[in-house]
C-alpha cells in the first residue's frame, strides 16, 4: 500500500486554521425601539440644522435692512449738503457780481416816528 499525502485544506473552511476558535457568533441586530430612537434623533438633528440656517438668513436680513437704512440716511445728508453748497456758492457769486456791487447798502438810515 502506498502512503500518499492528502491535503485537508480543501475540505475545511478557509478561515479555519490551527489553534484558533471555530465558533461563529451571530451578529446583534437593533430592535424596533432602537431604530425608532435613532430615527427620531436624526429627524431632530436635521430640524436643528434647518432652524439654524433659518436664523442665519434672518440675521442677514436684519443686517441688510440696517445697511439700507444707513444708505438712505447718507443719501439724505448728501442732498442736504448739496443744497448748502448751492446756497454758499450763490452767496459767493452774488457778492462778486457787478450787479451786487452797484446796489446800495441795506442798512436802515432811521425810523419813522409818529
Amino acid at each position: 500500500m502506498r502512503n500518499e499525502y492528502v491535503s485537508r485544506r480543501g475540505t475545511v473552511a478557509s478561515s479555519w486554521s490551527r489553534n484558533q476558535n471555530t465558533v461563529r457568533h451571530a451578529g446583534r441586530k437593533l430592535g424596533n425601539m432602537s431604530l425608532t430612537a435613532i430615527f427620531v434623533l436624526m429627524v431632530l438633528i436635521v430640524g436643528l440644522i434647518y432652524a439654524t440656517q433659518g436664523v442665519k438668513a434672518t440675521g442677514y436680513d436684519y443686517e441688510l435692512s440696517n445697511i439700507e437704512n444707513e444708505i438712505s440716511d447718507l443719501q439724505a445728508k448728501k442732498e442736504d449738503l448739496a443744497v448748502e453748497r448751492a446756497r454758499l456758492t450763490s452767496i459767493a457769486s452774488s457778492e462778486s457780481s457787478q450787479v451786487a456791487a452797484r446796489m446800495q447798502d441795506g442798512n436802515a438810515s432811521g425810523y419813522i416816528s409818529e
